[in-house]
């Protein structure tokens, strides 16, 4: 499992300053899967513009790196794909922060987040489905194997927790049955 206790650093801020957000890329893929080394987290938040101001607040320069308020203001304002890091300078880690904007697969994982204890502290955590979503789509678009490795790690670990005809209807409107094909043909030779 990743170091708890750093990933903490973020995302007790947005627990203290009530900003909506739940964790999802490779820290939802170890804790539904697998434990892999990763140095950063994935976050989608959902912000408005009055919003901008309880970001630079919540993560202060004295200990974050946070851009300034009008790149965070420029990415609320998209309506897909708004994206800013932070930095946690005493450990060098990166909060990756994508924006819910009007991504319908965003407002679906936000619907059905589940609430955990890690180490003691509570998160939001995207549901197994929208995390293996996303991993299709990150391997469709740059061929990483270990988008397909962190699929297959959910499905051993955590398949009695997925809805399977919810994420088949979810590939199949998100164009990503070759992927999928592709996990589910690996899975059925591991088992051999």
């Amino acid at each position: 499992m990743p170091e708890h206790n750093l990933f903490n650093v973020f995302l007790s801020c947005l627990e203290k300053y009530n900003i909506p957000y739940i964790v999802t890329g490779a820290v939802a893929s170890v804790v539904y899967g697998e434990p892999r080394l990763t140095h950063d987290i994935d976050l989608v938040v959902e912000l408005n513009d009055k919003d901008a101001r309880k970001i630079i607040d919540a993560f202060p320069s004295e200990e974050f790196y946070c851009p300034p308020i009008e790149v965070i203001k420029m990415e609320i304002k998209r309506q897909y794909r708004g994206h800013f890091n932070l930095i946690h300078q005493a450990s060098g880690f990166k909060a990756d922060i994508y924006l819910k904007g009007k991504d319908d697969l965003h407002q679906w994982a936000f619907s059905n987040k589940k609430r955990l204890e890690i180490d003691g502290k509570p998160i939001w955590l995207a549901p197994p489905e929208y995390v293996i979503l996303r991993k299709l789509e990150y391997y469709r678009e740059g061929k990483s194997e270990k988008h397909l490795n962190d699929i297959k790690n959910i499905l051993e670990v955590s398949g009695e927790q997925i809805n399977n005809e919810q994420l088949e209807k979810k590939i199949h409107a998100r164009g990503l049955e070759k992927e999928w094909n592709r996990i589910k043909k690996g899975v059925e030779d591991s088992k051999y």
